[in-house]
């Protein structure tokens, strides 16, 4: 008699998914071990890596960054497949400007003396977060003038630590308390006065506006919409590679197409959306009336089932959050309390992406263009040109000297200025995001929330059946029959598309020493 194999089935064709299908695929001997099928939701493969086109050029709607090329495995494959040199034009945000401007509404360029030391404040304070500097009093500080960056974190962490403790302390408390530590530190200064030639902008407001402006910058790093929900303790975990950070001139979507195609045509299924899982539980182990030699049923939204020994789950944290949420959720019997508790602690975000089309044509004037990520998706194209362009133009107008003198702080919004016509900014087709809105992802990467720790990652990366207190698989039920993907459960590479890469190949190589596969 011919054994049967196992059968693997992976849901999600992103990079996780698509890694893990690749490594198990491409495992010698493999073939005669256990079937495998990937089967994907949407139309395409990628899943929050999504290249496109737009007035002619490349643009990446989702991932876009390889960050930090020393020992990066997407950089590798960037490398082998010669993907990082193109000539169609594409979205180059690699580098800046030597000399960049910063421009306050109304029109007002800061010198590099008002903009650097809080920019050098916010910098130092975020390596102090996470853990990049060591200072103690046998180490040479950083300084800008009278003020030492280590003594402004120390005093930070002080502080926020004293008022809720560690465990409840925010990346985003830690750094108003860093600014309000440097600014007690120059009170022999008037901050309260006024600038020659900044209107009614005092050296605390701008001082105060450009701090908010690197706060919005980590937001989009972290995907965090409020620095406040940001767990201060876990920043010291997140690692990065080292190295310069650079994107993909073929798009980052060669890469998991790279990693598919070792794949035989048909072991990728599109269209292919999963409602349920069910699985058996060490406590429940019953005939569940199908074939019970494969513990695991797969429901699709077409009526059909499948069965598999194995489920390698990569959906994103945002979908398992509302799996979880629901009366009737993605998993029967529902997930044990230990990985809810954690999937309803861990944060994720939405950050989305707006490309815009300049034209030469007359752009009317529209409202205040400061949304929050989900409101962007639920705004109108012209709306969103309207606001773009009076935004955008009230930063370009040069006020003349009465006007500088009558512009007064409460005035300083958009479209209160009233431009040149040769400044403005005229749009003529808009293409956005709609990571939150899309039901296949609900957002767009985790983090760590306050609440929550690192240990939550872990906990996401753990298989059901849970491993008994030895680490012995329970006798009881099948093991592994669900296992877990993806950028939200890897603890250091968290919200990254190398951090899926790993996840894949976390979860392939645990079914191939499952099988003891020699050369894991």
């Amino acid at each position: 008699m011919v054994a049967k194999k196992s059968r693997i089935v992976i849901i999600g064709a992103g990079m996780a998914g698509v890694t893990a299908a690749n490594k198990l695929f491409t495992a010698t001997g493999s073939k005669d071990l256990f079937e495998l099928c990937v089967v994907e939701g949407g139309s395409r493969i990628g899943g929050r890596i999504n290249t496109s086109e737009f007035g002619g050029d490349r643009i990446e709607m989702g991932a876009t960054w390889i960050h930090g090329i020393g020992g990066s495995p997407v950089h590798k494959i960037a490398q082998e497949i010669h993907a990082l040199e193109s000539e169609q034009p594409w979205e180059c945000m690699d580098g800046s400007s030597d000399e960049p401007k910063t421009i306050a509404e109304c029109g007002f360029e800061l010198t590099p003396t008002l903009v650097d030391p809080i920019s050098s404040l916010f910098k130092n304070l975020m390596d102090y977060a996470q853990g990049k500097k060591v200072f103690d009093e046998s180490t040479e500080t950083e300084s800008n003038g009278d003020v030492e960056y280590s003594k402004l974190g120390d005093k930070a962490s002080e502080v926020c630590t004293s008022n809720g403790g560690l465990g409840k302390l925010s990346v985003g408390s830690f750094l108003r308390q860093g600014l309000d530590a440097y600014w007690v530190s120059k009170k022999n200064q008037d901050e309260e006065l006024k600038l020659n030639g900044y209107g009614n902008w005092s050296r605390r407001l701008l001082e105060e506006a450009i701090f908010a402006m690197h706060e919005n910058t980590q937001r989009t790093y972290t995907s965090a919409g409020d620095l406040f929900t940001l767990d201060y303790s876990a920043e010291s975990e997140y690692r990065m590679f080292p190295g310069e950070e650079i994107t993909i001139a073929k798009g980052y979507l060669s890469i998991v197409q790279s990693l598919a195609s070792v794949l035989p045509p048909g072991l990728i299924q599109l269209g292919r959306k999963v409602t349920k899982i069910e699985w058996q539980q060490p406590e429940t182990h019953i005939n569940n009336g199908y074939d019970d030699t494969r513990p695991v049923k797969l429901h699709f939204s077409d009526g059909s089932v499948m069965l598999a020994d194995h489920v390698i789950v990569t959906v994103s944290l945002g979908v398992l959050k509302a799996s979880i949420q629901q009366d009737s959720g993605m998993f029967n019997p529902p997930l044990p309390s230990f990985k809810t508790e954690a999937i309803s602690r861990l944060g994720f975000g939405v950050v989305n992406k707006l490309f815009l089309q300049l034209s030469s044509t007359h752009a009317t004037k529209g409202q205040d263009f400061r949304k929050e990520a989900l409101e962007l998706e639920s705004l109108k194209d012209e709306e969103i040109i309207n606001g773009v362009s009076a935004t955008v133009s009230s930063f370009l107008s040069k006020p003349q000297k009465k006007e500088r003198e009558n512009c007064h702080s409460h005035e300083l919004c958009n479209g209160n200025v009233n431009s040149q016509e040769n400044s403005e900014v005229k749009i003529a087709k808009v293409l956005k995001s709609q990571w939150g809105n899309d039901p296949l992802f609900l957002g767009s990467y985790s983090y760590v929330a306050v609440g929550s720790s690192g240990e939550d990652l872990d906990t996401m990366a753990e298989p059901l059946p849970k491993l008994n207190s030895c680490g012995d698989e329970p006798a009881t039920s099948p093991p592994l029959q669900i296992l877990f993907a993806g950028e939200a459960t890897h603890r250091t590479h968290y919200s990254t598309t190398h951090g899926a890469y790993f996840s894949g190949l976390r979860e392939a190589n645990r079914l191939l020493q499952h099988y003891h596969h020699v050369g894991v």
